[in-house]
């Protein structure tokens, strides 16, 4: 199962791709996959800046930061697909921000 994953997901996004790069151009293509890729990574560590201050917050008031831990591992998980090149990686990824 983890196999075809690891197939389908790179031969769907370089389909995608292609079909993009046949209507806008390849250099837009190619942009629009830099662009997503680095404002994905800038809003990933505002977004993690902003769940480590939870929970730094949340540990002084004695608490234990279980949701914020969650909150962090969402964004990593972005973060992560947010900076593989690809339409659909970046689509899941900015739904995980």
């Amino acid at each position: 199962m983890l196999v075809a994953l690891f197939i389908a997901v790179p031969l769907a996004e370089l389909a995608l791709l292609i079909e993009i790069g046949r209507h806008v151009g390849v250099v837009t293509t190619i942009a629009l996959v830099i662009v997503t890729g680095a404002l994905g990574a800038a809003l990933a560590r505002h977004q993690g800046l902003g769940v480590l201050r939870d929970m730094r917050g949340q540990l002084a008031a004695g608490q234990v930061p279980a949701s914020s831990l969650v909150d962090g591992l969402i964004i990593l998980v972005a973060a992560a697909l947010l900076i593989t090149p690809g339409i659909l990686t970046d689509t899941v990824g900015f739904l995980c921000l």
